[in-house]
């Protein structure tokens, strides 16, 4: 009979936790990450790559130029027009929207951007972001400033109706205008860009440039095999399959998208219309 030996560890002496947010975690593959690491590595996993959805001020840090961002039209809130069930009580408990726009300045170079949450109701396009878009568009027309939008959206927001609907001719009308004016306009679609906001404004751009790893197309490409009885090609809705087919200009990885915006932006200014 052998006899047990007296455990030489100390139990009283626990071994103590990271401290919060030290760590991060991908969504996909579940590696651990240093929370550090993770964001020096714009939000894009290292061992499988996959892109986590960004919040709209963390996309705008790592998309401006430092202190520049200044907002525009943050105590513009949404209503219950509609009175739909639920939807009072959720509007009632925030204070933003699925969008946040304002100017700031990229490579030196003053624009108006506008960055969706697709972590508010899904990104979904109501009243508030129609409007949003459209005052930071008319910002641009009187200073002469591009305009950036960035997408992340499930589409039009179904407990405004149709005036959610509205939004999708509303903004477009503003964006022709900027055309008009011979100010650029680039669209930034990231995943997923979907619905009403890919049928309408995300689509326009002068430039649309498709963020690795992005889902972009009006319905899921589930709903759509499901209603055509049809399997879809390989990379269905993917930034490859949408550049080959001519739906946007180039894919760029997120780490490269600000040196790009600043050559795009360069570029228009630079043909600017007087």
């Amino acid at each position: 009979m052998v006899k047990r030996q007296k455990d030489s560890i100390d139990r009283s002496e626990k071994r103590s936790l990271p401290s919060a947010g030290l760590w991060a975690k991908c969504p996909k593959c579940d590696q651990i990450l240093l929370q550090k690491d993770y964001e020096g590595n714009y939000f894009v996993c290292p061992k499988c790559g996959h892109y986590a959805r960004l919040q709209p001020r963390q996309r705008i840090n790592i998309t401006v130029d430092a202190d520049s961002f200044e907002e525009f039209c943050e105590n513009i809130l949404p209503v219950d027009f509609l009175k739909f069930p639920g939807y009072g009580e959720k509007i009632k408990k925030t204070h933003e929207d699925a969008i946040i726009t304002g100017k700031a300045e990229i490579g030196g170079q003053p624009v108006v951007i506008a960055v969706m949450d697709f972590g508010f109701m899904g990104g979904s396009m109501g009243s508030v972001v129609g409007e949003k878009i459209v005052r930071a568009v008319e910002y641009a027309l009187k200073k002469k400033y591009p305009v950036i939008i960035v997408s992340a959206s499930g589409g039009a927001r179904m407990q405004e109706g149709l005036i959610s609907l509205m939004q999708m001719g509303k903004t477009n009308a503003a964006l022709s205008k900027l055309a008009r004016a011979g100010l650029g306009y680039i669209s930034l679609l990231t995943d997923p860009t979907t619905g009403g906001v890919a049928a309408s404004f995300a689509m326009i751009g002068d430039i649309n440039i498709a963020e690795t790893g992005a889902l972009v197309g009006f319905a899921g490409p589930r709903v759509i095999e499901q209603t055509i009885r049809q399997q879809l090609p390989d990379g269905f809705q993917r930034p490859e399959f949408l550049r080959n087919h001519g739906m946007v200009d180039m894919i760029v990885e997120r780490k490269d998208i600000k040196d790009v915006l600043i050559k795009l932006l360069r570029f228009f200014v630079k043909n600017e219309v007087s």
